[in-house]
């Protein structure tokens, strides 16, 4: 039975709801079936133009099938070399955590750290606080404080600065 254009465009969208879901039970995600689909349709648009189908629905029904095992089967295929060629390429790194003497090194500047913080003037060490710890920027900082921005700049620049001078040992 030879099927018209208007035909085959019918059969496609009256399906294709139910081809969707179908293929991306097979694939795993709507994306991935929604392109074989399309592709599905080329096939079956282009098989219907040149040779009688006697029974279409069951044919595109195929098509979407044997494309979404072979989407499956690359996607397996693909995942497992990324999966050998991750263990291959991690075999060689180091271990990324820190040393004991990082780690007690760490610990020493963040005791510097929190003795200079509590060193600023309160309102420099809020502001500071605000900017660091809280994420505010400056302008927020300002409005919030009821103080110009200028000084909301120039008291993070001075507690910043008084901040990195005590982490390399200096005196203010």
């Amino acid at each position: 039975m030879t099927i018209s254009k208007s035909q085959i465009l019918k059969v496609y969208w009256l399906h294709k709801d139910f081809l969707v879901s179908y293929a991306s039970g097979i694939v795993g995600d709507r994306a991935s079936a929604e392109d074989i689909l399309q592709e599905a349709y080329l096939k079956f648009s282009s098989a219907a133009a040149v040779q009688d189908l006697d029974e279409p629905i069951a044919y595109l029904h195929r098509i979407v099938r044997n494309l979404s095992l072979d989407a499956k089967r690359k996607h397996v295929r693909e995942a497992s070399q990324i999966s050998t060629a991750g263990d291959i390429a991690f075999a060689h790194v180091a271990d990324s955590s820190p040393s004991p003497e990082r780690q007690a090194s760490s610990r020493e500047e963040m005791a510097r750290l929190e003795l200079a913080l509590e060193e600023l003037p309160d309102r420099t060490r809020r502001v500071l606080e605000m900017y660091w710890y809280e994420g505010f920027t400056l302008r927020d900082i300002a409005g919030t404080l009821g103080i110009s921005l200028g000084l909301t700049h120039s008291l993070v620049a001075d507690g910043l600065d008084h901040c990195r001078l005590k982490l390399r040992g200096g005196k203010v």
